[in-house]
Protein backbone atom coordinates (compact mmCIF):
# COMPACT_ATOMS: atom_id res chain seq x y z
CA UNK A 1 0.00 0.00 0.00
CA UNK A 2 2.68 2.22 0.39
CA UNK A 3 2.86 3.62 -3.36
CA UNK A 4 -1.14 4.17 -2.78
CA UNK A 5 -0.21 5.99 0.28
CA UNK A 6 2.18 8.46 -1.80
CA UNK A 7 -0.68 8.67 -4.10
CA UNK A 8 -2.66 10.01 -1.63
CA UNK A 9 -0.29 12.23 -0.35
CA UNK A 10 0.51 13.69 -3.69
CA UNK A 11 -3.12 14.30 -4.78
CA UNK A 12 -4.16 16.31 -1.33
CA UNK A 13 -0.95 17.78 -1.25
CA UNK A 14 -0.44 19.08 -4.64
CA UNK A 15 -2.70 17.78 -7.61
CA UNK A 16 -5.94 19.06 -5.90
CA UNK A 17 -4.93 22.75 -5.36
CA UNK A 18 -3.34 22.71 -8.75
CA UNK A 19 -6.38 21.94 -10.03
CA UNK A 20 -8.50 23.90 -8.48
CA UNK A 21 -6.42 27.00 -9.11
CA UNK A 22 -5.99 25.95 -12.39
CA UNK A 23 -9.64 25.37 -13.24
CA UNK A 24 -11.74 26.52 -10.08
CA UNK A 25 -13.44 24.30 -7.50
CA UNK A 26 -13.61 20.50 -7.69
CA UNK A 27 -16.23 18.64 -5.87
CA UNK A 28 -15.99 15.46 -3.95
CA UNK A 29 -16.76 13.09 -7.18
CA UNK A 30 -14.23 15.04 -9.30
CA UNK A 31 -11.92 14.19 -6.37
CA UNK A 32 -12.54 10.62 -6.44
CA UNK A 33 -12.57 10.74 -10.58
CA UNK A 34 -8.93 12.22 -10.42
CA UNK A 35 -8.07 9.77 -7.92
CA UNK A 36 -8.90 6.54 -9.94
CA UNK A 37 -6.77 8.56 -12.87
CA UNK A 38 -3.70 8.36 -10.73
CA UNK A 39 -3.95 4.93 -9.73
CA UNK A 40 -4.89 3.64 -13.35
CA UNK A 41 -3.18 6.06 -15.33
CA UNK A 42 -5.16 5.02 -18.60
CA UNK A 43 -1.97 5.75 -21.24
CA UNK A 44 -0.05 2.48 -20.31
CA UNK A 45 -3.54 0.37 -21.33
CA UNK A 46 -4.02 1.95 -24.68
CA UNK A 47 -2.55 -0.37 -27.20
CA UNK A 48 -1.47 0.36 -30.74
CA UNK A 49 -4.65 -1.07 -31.65
CA UNK A 50 -6.22 1.61 -30.40
CA UNK A 51 -4.07 4.69 -31.68
CA UNK A 52 -3.99 6.28 -35.09
CA UNK A 53 -0.92 4.33 -37.12
CA UNK A 54 -0.85 7.28 -39.78
CA UNK A 55 -3.11 5.57 -42.50
CA UNK A 56 -6.21 6.86 -42.90
CA UNK A 57 -8.53 9.04 -41.03
CA UNK A 58 -6.94 9.75 -37.26
CA UNK A 59 -9.15 8.33 -34.72
CA UNK A 60 -10.74 10.51 -31.78
CA UNK A 61 -8.03 10.23 -28.63
CA UNK A 62 -9.06 6.84 -27.00
CA UNK A 63 -8.35 8.12 -23.51
CA UNK A 64 -9.69 11.34 -23.09
CA UNK A 65 -12.98 8.98 -24.06
CA UNK A 66 -11.75 6.60 -21.79
CA UNK A 67 -11.37 8.97 -19.00
CA UNK A 68 -14.92 10.08 -20.09
CA UNK A 69 -16.62 6.32 -19.23
CA UNK A 70 -14.96 6.59 -16.33
CA UNK A 71 -16.60 9.74 -14.89
CA UNK A 72 -20.04 7.70 -16.54
CA UNK A 73 -19.54 5.09 -13.42
CA UNK A 74 -18.51 7.47 -10.97
CA UNK A 75 -21.52 9.94 -11.68
CA UNK A 76 -23.91 7.30 -11.99
CA UNK A 77 -24.76 8.25 -15.24
CA UNK A 78 -27.64 6.43 -16.87
CA UNK A 79 -27.11 7.26 -20.74
CA UNK A 80 -23.58 8.18 -22.52
CA UNK A 81 -26.00 11.06 -24.33
CA UNK A 82 -26.04 12.55 -20.94
CA UNK A 83 -22.66 12.23 -19.83
CA UNK A 84 -21.80 14.16 -23.72
CA UNK A 85 -24.46 16.74 -22.16
CA UNK A 86 -22.10 17.12 -19.00
CA UNK A 87 -19.34 17.40 -20.48
CA UNK A 88 -20.58 20.10 -22.64
CA UNK A 89 -22.03 22.35 -20.58
CA UNK A 90 -19.32 21.80 -17.27
CA UNK A 91 -15.89 22.94 -17.96
CA UNK A 92 -14.38 21.67 -15.33
CA UNK A 93 -15.59 18.06 -15.65
CA UNK A 94 -14.87 18.74 -19.47
CA UNK A 95 -11.19 19.63 -18.85
CA UNK A 96 -10.00 16.70 -16.55
CA UNK A 97 -11.24 14.93 -19.30
CA UNK A 98 -8.78 16.37 -21.55
CA UNK A 99 -11.31 18.46 -23.76
CA UNK A 100 -10.31 22.41 -24.02
CA UNK A 101 -13.91 23.69 -25.47
CA UNK A 102 -17.66 22.05 -25.60
CA UNK A 103 -17.22 21.57 -29.23
CA UNK A 104 -14.21 19.65 -29.39
CA UNK A 105 -16.13 16.45 -27.47
CA UNK A 106 -16.87 13.82 -29.69
CA UNK A 107 -20.44 12.77 -31.13
CA UNK A 108 -22.20 9.75 -29.43
CA UNK A 109 -21.36 7.60 -32.62
CA UNK A 110 -17.51 8.02 -31.53
CA UNK A 111 -18.20 7.32 -27.92
CA UNK A 112 -19.86 4.37 -28.84
CA UNK A 113 -17.10 3.20 -31.77
CA UNK A 114 -14.61 3.79 -28.31
CA UNK A 115 -16.18 1.66 -26.08
CA UNK A 116 -16.75 -1.24 -28.68
CA UNK A 117 -12.91 -1.30 -28.94
CA UNK A 118 -12.13 -1.06 -25.38
CA UNK A 119 -14.93 -4.06 -24.68
CA UNK A 120 -13.09 -6.10 -28.00
CA UNK A 121 -9.56 -5.30 -26.56
CA UNK A 122 -10.88 -6.62 -23.35
CA UNK A 123 -8.34 -3.51 -21.66
CA UNK A 124 -11.06 -3.24 -18.48
CA UNK A 125 -10.06 -6.37 -16.84
CA UNK A 126 -6.21 -6.04 -17.81
CA UNK A 127 -6.76 -2.45 -15.97
CA UNK A 128 -8.38 -3.77 -12.77
CA UNK A 129 -5.75 -6.86 -12.50
CA UNK A 130 -2.89 -4.77 -12.72
CA UNK A 131 -4.94 -2.34 -9.91
CA UNK A 132 -4.84 -5.34 -7.34
CA UNK A 133 -1.59 -6.75 -8.48
CA UNK A 134 0.16 -3.13 -7.79
CA UNK A 135 -1.27 -3.01 -4.24
CA UNK A 136 -1.55 -6.47 -3.31
CA UNK A 137 2.06 -7.46 -4.05
CA UNK A 138 3.42 -7.49 -0.56
CA UNK A 139 -0.13 -7.46 1.47
CA UNK A 140 -2.22 -10.64 2.66
CA UNK A 141 -6.01 -10.68 2.28
CA UNK A 142 -7.68 -12.42 4.94
CA UNK A 143 -11.06 -12.87 3.52
CA UNK A 144 -12.11 -13.36 0.02
CA UNK A 145 -15.92 -13.50 -0.38
CA UNK A 146 -17.72 -14.65 -3.43
CA UNK A 147 -20.93 -14.19 -4.47
CA UNK A 148 -23.18 -13.67 -7.21
CA UNK A 149 -25.61 -10.84 -8.16
CA UNK A 150 -28.35 -10.13 -11.49
CA UNK A 151 -27.55 -8.48 -14.03
CA UNK A 152 -30.43 -7.13 -16.42
CA UNK A 153 -30.50 -6.77 -20.02
CA UNK A 154 -32.27 -5.51 -23.12
CA UNK A 155 -31.09 -8.57 -25.17
CA UNK A 156 -33.37 -11.29 -26.64
CA UNK A 157 -32.91 -14.23 -25.01
CA UNK A 158 -30.42 -17.20 -26.62
CA UNK A 159 -31.87 -20.56 -26.26
CA UNK A 160 -29.17 -22.96 -25.78
CA UNK A 161 -29.17 -26.54 -26.74
CA UNK A 162 -28.40 -28.67 -23.57
CA UNK A 163 -26.14 -31.56 -24.18
CA UNK A 164 -27.68 -35.25 -24.05
CA UNK A 165 -27.31 -37.35 -20.98
CA UNK A 166 -28.25 -40.80 -21.25
CA UNK A 167 -30.36 -41.37 -18.53
CA UNK A 168 -32.53 -44.76 -17.74
CA UNK A 169 -36.14 -43.50 -19.42
CA UNK A 170 -39.28 -44.83 -19.03
CA UNK A 171 -41.52 -46.37 -22.22
CA UNK A 172 -44.65 -43.78 -22.81
CA UNK A 173 -45.76 -40.44 -22.74
CA UNK A 174 -43.71 -38.49 -20.17
CA UNK A 175 -45.89 -35.99 -18.20
CA UNK A 176 -44.76 -32.27 -17.63
CA UNK A 177 -43.72 -33.23 -13.89
CA UNK A 178 -41.56 -35.57 -15.10
CA UNK A 179 -39.97 -33.62 -18.20
CA UNK A 180 -38.73 -30.98 -15.82
CA UNK A 181 -37.59 -33.64 -13.81
CA UNK A 182 -35.46 -35.07 -16.23
CA UNK A 183 -34.20 -31.63 -17.10
CA UNK A 184 -33.23 -30.93 -14.32
CA UNK A 185 -31.56 -34.51 -14.01
CA UNK A 186 -29.55 -33.57 -16.82
CA UNK A 187 -28.62 -30.18 -15.93
CA UNK A 188 -27.43 -31.74 -12.56
CA UNK A 189 -24.93 -33.75 -14.47
CA UNK A 190 -23.77 -31.28 -16.45
CA UNK A 191 -23.01 -29.39 -13.64
CA UNK A 192 -21.67 -31.77 -11.55
CA UNK A 193 -19.21 -33.04 -14.18
CA UNK A 194 -17.93 -29.12 -14.54
CA UNK A 195 -17.38 -28.88 -11.16
CA UNK A 196 -14.54 -32.10 -11.32
CA UNK A 197 -13.12 -31.11 -14.31
CA UNK A 198 -12.26 -27.71 -13.06
CA UNK A 199 -9.67 -28.71 -10.22
CA UNK A 200 -7.69 -29.79 -13.11
CA UNK A 201 -7.90 -27.24 -15.72
CA UNK A 202 -6.22 -23.81 -15.78
CA UNK A 203 -8.03 -20.56 -15.40
CA UNK A 204 -8.55 -20.22 -19.51
CA UNK A 205 -9.90 -23.68 -19.74
CA UNK A 206 -12.00 -23.01 -17.34
CA UNK A 207 -13.39 -19.43 -18.48
CA UNK A 208 -14.08 -20.62 -21.89
CA UNK A 209 -16.49 -23.22 -20.74
CA UNK A 210 -18.59 -21.41 -18.99
CA UNK A 211 -21.57 -20.14 -20.67
CA UNK A 212 -22.03 -16.24 -21.80
CA UNK A 213 -25.15 -15.52 -23.72
CA UNK A 214 -28.01 -13.93 -22.64
CA UNK A 215 -30.88 -15.90 -21.11
CA UNK A 216 -33.52 -16.52 -18.28
CA UNK A 217 -31.86 -16.61 -14.45
CA UNK A 218 -33.69 -16.99 -11.36
CA UNK A 219 -32.40 -16.22 -7.49
CA UNK A 220 -33.83 -17.21 -3.93
CA UNK A 221 -34.05 -14.68 -1.57
CA UNK A 222 -33.76 -14.97 2.15
CA UNK A 223 -37.80 -15.32 2.78
CA UNK A 224 -37.96 -18.39 -0.21
CA UNK A 225 -39.35 -15.53 -2.75
CA UNK A 226 -37.46 -16.52 -6.18
CA UNK A 227 -37.30 -13.62 -8.37
CA UNK A 228 -36.30 -13.76 -12.40
CA UNK A 229 -34.57 -11.70 -14.73
CA UNK A 230 -33.62 -11.69 -18.18
CA UNK A 231 -29.44 -11.32 -19.12
CA UNK A 232 -26.80 -11.88 -17.24
CA UNK A 233 -24.94 -12.61 -13.68
CA UNK A 234 -21.90 -11.33 -12.00
CA UNK A 235 -19.97 -13.36 -10.13
CA UNK A 236 -18.14 -11.32 -7.81
CA UNK A 237 -15.35 -11.73 -5.07
CA UNK A 238 -14.31 -8.90 -2.71
CA UNK A 239 -11.54 -8.74 0.03
CA UNK A 240 -11.05 -7.14 3.12
CA UNK A 241 -12.57 -3.72 2.98
CA UNK A 242 -14.70 -4.55 0.63
CA UNK A 243 -12.28 -4.57 -2.29
CA UNK A 244 -13.49 -6.43 -5.32
CA UNK A 245 -10.34 -8.65 -6.50
CA UNK A 246 -12.17 -10.71 -9.08
CA UNK A 247 -15.08 -10.39 -11.42
CA UNK A 248 -16.47 -12.84 -14.04
CA UNK A 249 -19.85 -12.39 -16.16
CA UNK A 250 -21.86 -15.71 -17.05
CA UNK A 251 -25.50 -16.47 -18.36
CA UNK A 252 -28.26 -15.92 -15.60
CA UNK A 253 -28.85 -19.46 -15.40
CA UNK A 254 -25.58 -20.57 -14.32
CA UNK A 255 -25.79 -21.82 -10.75
CA UNK A 256 -23.47 -19.89 -8.76
CA UNK A 257 -21.21 -23.43 -8.13
CA UNK A 258 -19.77 -23.57 -10.97
CA UNK A 259 -18.11 -19.98 -11.08
CA UNK A 260 -16.53 -20.86 -7.98
CA UNK A 261 -13.16 -22.05 -8.43
CA UNK A 262 -12.50 -20.14 -11.90
CA UNK A 263 -12.37 -17.33 -9.16
CA UNK A 264 -10.62 -19.09 -6.66
CA UNK A 265 -7.88 -19.23 -9.41
CA UNK A 266 -8.39 -15.55 -10.58
CA UNK A 267 -7.88 -14.17 -7.29
CA UNK A 268 -4.90 -16.21 -6.47
CA UNK A 269 -3.25 -14.88 -9.33
CA UNK A 270 -3.39 -11.51 -7.71
CA UNK A 271 -3.20 -11.62 -4.26
CA UNK A 272 -2.14 -14.55 -1.06
CA UNK A 273 -5.71 -15.15 0.68
CA UNK A 274 -6.04 -16.87 3.88
CA UNK A 275 -9.88 -17.40 4.22
CA UNK A 276 -12.90 -18.19 1.12
CA UNK A 277 -16.28 -17.43 2.82
CA UNK A 278 -19.12 -18.57 0.40
CA UNK A 279 -22.68 -18.91 1.19
CA UNK A 280 -24.64 -22.39 1.07
CA UNK A 281 -25.01 -22.34 -2.73
CA UNK A 282 -21.30 -23.25 -2.77
CA UNK A 283 -21.65 -26.22 -0.37
CA UNK A 284 -19.88 -28.64 -2.45
CA UNK A 285 -16.36 -30.64 -1.45
CA UNK A 286 -14.83 -30.54 -5.04
CA UNK A 287 -15.00 -26.35 -4.07
CA UNK A 288 -13.96 -26.92 -0.45
CA UNK A 289 -10.98 -29.05 -1.59
CA UNK A 290 -9.48 -26.46 -4.55
CA UNK A 291 -9.87 -24.17 -2.07
CA UNK A 292 -7.59 -25.78 0.35
CA UNK A 293 -4.92 -26.88 -2.53
CA UNK A 294 -3.89 -23.19 -2.87
CA UNK A 295 -3.48 -23.15 0.78
CA UNK A 296 -6.72 -21.32 1.48
CA UNK A 297 -9.36 -22.05 4.57
CA UNK A 298 -12.78 -22.56 2.90
CA UNK A 299 -15.79 -21.06 5.40
CA UNK A 300 -18.91 -22.40 3.43
CA UNK A 301 -22.50 -21.97 4.79
CA UNK A 302 -23.66 -25.57 4.66
CA UNK A 303 -26.56 -26.43 2.56
CA UNK A 304 -29.41 -27.79 4.69
CA UNK A 305 -30.49 -30.71 1.82
CA UNK A 306 -27.05 -32.43 2.09
CA UNK A 307 -27.30 -35.44 4.80
CA UNK A 308 -23.39 -35.47 5.26
CA UNK A 309 -23.58 -31.48 6.02
CA UNK A 310 -21.44 -30.54 9.05
CA UNK A 311 -22.14 -27.32 10.74
CA UNK A 312 -19.91 -24.52 11.34
CA UNK A 313 -18.50 -24.22 14.36
CA UNK A 314 -18.56 -20.58 16.65
CA UNK A 315 -15.46 -19.59 15.34
CA UNK A 316 -16.01 -20.39 11.55
CA UNK A 317 -19.48 -18.42 12.00
CA UNK A 318 -17.84 -15.28 13.37
CA UNK A 319 -15.60 -15.40 10.29
CA UNK A 320 -18.15 -16.37 8.22
CA UNK A 321 -20.11 -13.15 9.14
CA UNK A 322 -17.28 -11.02 7.37
CA UNK A 323 -19.09 -13.06 4.14
CA UNK A 324 -21.81 -9.77 4.07
CA UNK A 325 -18.97 -7.62 2.41
CA UNK A 326 -19.51 -8.72 -1.04
CA UNK A 327 -22.75 -8.53 -0.71
CA UNK A 328 -22.28 -4.74 -0.32
CA UNK A 329 -20.31 -4.42 -2.67
CA UNK A 330 -22.80 -5.75 -5.15
CA UNK A 331 -25.51 -2.95 -3.62
CA UNK A 332 -22.88 -0.19 -4.01
CA UNK A 333 -22.04 -1.22 -7.62
CA UNK A 334 -25.56 -1.17 -8.85
CA UNK A 335 -26.96 1.87 -6.28
CA UNK A 336 -24.00 3.86 -6.72
CA UNK A 337 -21.97 2.88 -9.94
CA UNK A 338 -24.37 2.73 -12.78
CA UNK A 339 -24.14 -1.43 -12.61
CA UNK A 340 -28.07 -0.96 -13.24
CA UNK A 341 -27.62 1.31 -16.27
CA UNK A 342 -27.12 -1.60 -18.73
CA UNK A 343 -27.26 -0.41 -22.20
CA UNK A 344 -25.64 -2.30 -24.38
CA UNK A 345 -25.59 -5.70 -25.47
CA UNK A 346 -23.36 -8.84 -25.87
CA UNK A 347 -21.41 -10.20 -23.53
CA UNK A 348 -18.35 -8.16 -23.73
CA UNK A 349 -20.07 -4.45 -23.98
CA UNK A 350 -21.94 -5.92 -20.90
CA UNK A 351 -18.34 -6.87 -19.41
CA UNK A 352 -16.63 -3.59 -20.45
CA UNK A 353 -19.23 -1.65 -18.54
CA UNK A 354 -19.35 -3.09 -15.82
CA UNK A 355 -15.72 -3.30 -15.31
CA UNK A 356 -15.75 0.15 -16.05
CA UNK A 357 -17.50 0.51 -12.49
CA UNK A 358 -15.94 -2.22 -10.58
CA UNK A 359 -12.50 -0.40 -11.39
CA UNK A 360 -14.10 2.67 -9.74
CA UNK A 361 -15.78 1.44 -6.75
CA UNK A 362 -12.11 -0.65 -6.02
CA UNK A 363 -10.04 2.56 -6.14
CA UNK A 364 -12.59 4.11 -3.94
CA UNK A 365 -12.28 1.42 -1.55
CA UNK A 366 -8.64 1.04 -1.58
CA UNK A 367 -8.26 4.65 -0.82
CA UNK A 368 -11.05 4.49 1.86
CA UNK A 369 -8.95 1.30 3.89
CA UNK A 370 -5.89 4.01 4.20
CA UNK A 371 -7.83 6.19 6.65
Amino acid sequence: MNRLSDIYYTTESYLFPMVEEEIGEITGKMKEFLRILEVVRPSRFLTNALRWCGLGRPMKDREKIFRAFLVKSVYDFPTTKLLIENLKTNPVLRRLCGWEYSGAVPSEATFSRAFSEFATEQILEEVHRCIIKENYEEKLVGHSSIDSTAISSREKFISKKTVPVKVKKKRGRKSKAEKKALAALEQEEIETKRLKLQGFRSLEDNLSDLPQDCDWGGKRDSKGKTSYWRGYKLHLATGDGDVPLAAILTSASLHDSQVAIPLIQKVSERATVLYDLADSAYDAEDIKNFSRKFGHVPIIDINKRRSDAIMLSPAEKRRYCERSGVERTNSDLKDNYGVHHIRVKGHWKVLCHLMFSIIALTVKQLFNMLN
